[in-house]
């Protein structure tokens, strides 16, 4: 698993992953649950569409918006198991670990709280 600082020096290197920015719903969303909150809805969305080693729909089960973390998730690689694996050195097949899966929250936050 990569260091979240060399993933987010990887990640600003793609033009692809830097455009992505909050829309004015998902930012007035943020404001008005929290971070905390939002941040918990990430724990539940990468426990239920990530953790598992085989995830349904995988590389087409995270939106593209609609909630805050979505967009994190594209912005951050934290969106497939794909991009975890290539972005985050995270494998694919197994069933994430609390560490992995708590990697991929910290990763989240970090770019929320730049967006806020």
């Amino acid at each position: 698993m990569r260091e979240l600082d060399d993933v987010f020096a990887r990640l600003a290197t793609s033009s692809f992953r830097r455009k992505f920015h909050l829309g004015p719903k998902e930012r007035a969303y943020l404001k008005e649950k929290g971070m905390t909150a939002v941040l918990d809805h990430a724990g539940d969305f990468i426990a239920m569409r990530l953790a598992p080693a085989h995830p349904a729909n995988d590389g087409k089960q995270t939106p593209w918006r609609g909630h805050p973390v979505f967009v994190a998730q594209h912005a951050t690689a934290t969106c497939c198991r794909g991009c975890l694996e290539k972005w985050h050195d995270i494998p694919s097949g197994a069933e994430l670990t609390d560490e992995q899966q708590a990697h991929a929250v910290a990763a989240i936050a970090r770019w929320l709280r730049s967006e806020a």
